[in-house]
């Protein structure tokens, strides 16, 4: 399983936006081939920052949603909103607690 963080930092005046997009697409996005979870955090001190959580098959089912058209919409209306460049990272688990 790959577990992908993406951190995005957007303009204040457009967090509403940002969520307004993020809850219309997130189901097409949960049931996408090879994702097994989606979730949105917010920053507890700055809440113009957020982070999408998801687990992937693995990095093929990653890059399928990410050439997909599903990604490419909802990336075109999302990163015209950033203050500052998405930070991205791929993780796996190597135990739970």
């Amino acid at each position: 399983m790959l577990i992908r963080i993406v951190r995005m930092t957007f303009k204040p005046e457009a967090v509403d936006t940002f969520l307004s997009v993020f809850n219309e697409h997130k189901d097409q996005i949960r049931s996408f081939p090879g994702c097994s979870h989606l979730e949105l955090q917010q920053d507890y001190h700055q809440p113009h920052v957020f982070a999408t959580y998801s687990y992937w098959e693995d990095d093929s089912a990653l890059d399928k949603y990410r050439h997909s058209d599903l990604f490419k919409g909802v990336w075109a209306k999302t990163k015209i909103h950033f203050s500052d460049k998405p930070i991205a990272f791929s993780h796996r688990r190597l135990q739970t607690l």
